[in-house]
């Protein structure tokens, strides 16, 4: 029980020295927004979409607890994320703005959190070995 001090202690710290950073910005309003932008993307879009897929899920029969259920609040998440690049309109006339394929960099990072979740879940159900049933 004593690390869970420990670790809120920590946070808080933390906290403290990015609220500490976000104010020796030139614009730490236009900062702030974003940052409360995307605390209402995720309450309002990614989290009913993780609901939404483990009640369909649990309606089709199948169990999303743990690591499916993470997999999906970190592909989310990282979607948020990535919408900006994704999203934007044509070409740009500099192109050092944008200079990557964030497209492909995206697949990449939503197939990689599928095979870790993947991974992981089979060495777990590995370790545990058959199922008995009575």
């Amino acid at each position: 029980m004593g690390y869970r001090y420990v670790v809120a202690g920590l946070g808080l710290a933390l906290m403290g020295v990015g609220g500490a950073l976000l104010v020796q910005q030139p614009s730490p309003w236009r900062i702030a927004l974003w940052l409360a932008g995307a605390v209402v993307l995720h309450d309002a879009l990614i989290a009913p979409l993780v609901f939404a897929v483990a009640a369909l899920a649990g309606a089709a029969g199948l169990r999303l607890r743990g690591v499916p259920r993470a997999a999906l609040i970190v592909a989310g998440s990282l979607t948020a994320i990535a919408l900006p690049p994704l999203l934007r309109p044509g070409g740009v006339a500099n192109a050092t703005v944008l200079p990557l394929d964030y497209l492909r960099n995206w697949l990449l990072t939503m197939a990689a959190v599928a095979v870790a979740a993947a991974s992981y879940a089979g060495a777990r159900a590995a370790l545990r070995g058959p199922r008995r049933r009575p």
